[in-house]
C-alpha cells in the first residue's frame, strides 16, 4: 500500500492548515521557550479534525517516521556521515537479550524424563507437556533471559533431549 503522504502532496498539505505561523513564525527574541511552546500547543488546538490530520501526517514525514516500518534515519537531514562508517553503523544488530528455548528432538526412551522436565520449568499439567512434546520440534519456553535458557538446555540435554535457542 503506498504511503498517504506520496498520496497527497506537501503543499497541499500546507495549504490546509489554517494557522500558518505554526510553520512559518520563528521564535522572537521576547519570546521565551514555554511562551512559544504554549503558542504553538494553542494552535493546534484550534485546527479542525481534517487539519490535525493533514498536520499528523506532514509531522510525521517530518520527523522520518513510517506508519508501517521503522523510522527512517537521515531523510531531509543535512548530516555529513556518509562515509564508511556510518554504513557499519547502520548495518549493527542490537544484541537479542530475550530467547525461546525450542525443543527439537528426543529420545523415545527418555520420553518421560523430558515431560518430567518440561513441566518443572513451564507451568504446563501433564496431558499438555505431554501434547508438547509429542509435537517436537516445538517451543517450551518463551521469553526467557540467556542464563535461564542455557540451563534449561543443559537439563534437557542431560535427560536425552535435543534444545536450541531461538
Amino acid at each position: 500500500m503506498a504511503s498517504l503522504v506520496s498520496k497527497i502532496s506537501l503543499t497541499r498539505l500546507f495549504s490546509r492548515i489554517r494557522a500558518p505561523s505554526i510553520a512559518y513564525t520563528l521564535c522572537t527574541a521576547t519570546e521565551t521557550r514555554t511562551q512559544k511552546l504554549e503558542r504553538i500547543a494553542d494552535q493546534l488546538l484550534d485546527l479542525n479534525k481534517l487539519e490535525k490530520h493533514d498536520y499528523s501526517i506532514l509531522f510525521r514525514h517530518k520527523m522520518g517516521l513510517n506508519r508501517y516500518g521503522p523510522a527512517v534515519s537521515g531523510l531531509g537531514s543535512g548530516s555529513s556521515s556518509s562515509g564508511p562508517g556510518a554504513a557499519a553503523a547502520d548495518t549493527k544488530v542490537e544484541e537479542k537479550t530475550i530467547f525461546d528455548v525450542k525443543l527439537d528432538k528426543f529420545d523415545a526412551a527418555a520420553k518421560i524424563k523430558v515431560i518430567k522436565e518440561i513441566r518443572s520449568f513451564t507451568d504446563l499439567g501433564l496431558k499438555e507437556a505431554k501434547e508438547l512434546v509429542e509435537k517436537a520440534p516445538a517451543v517450551v519456553k518463551k521469553g526467557v533471559t540467556k542464563d535461564e535458557a542455557n540451563a534449561i538446555i543443559e537439563k534437557l540435554k542431560a535427560i536425552g533431549a535435543t534444545a536450541v535457542l531461538e
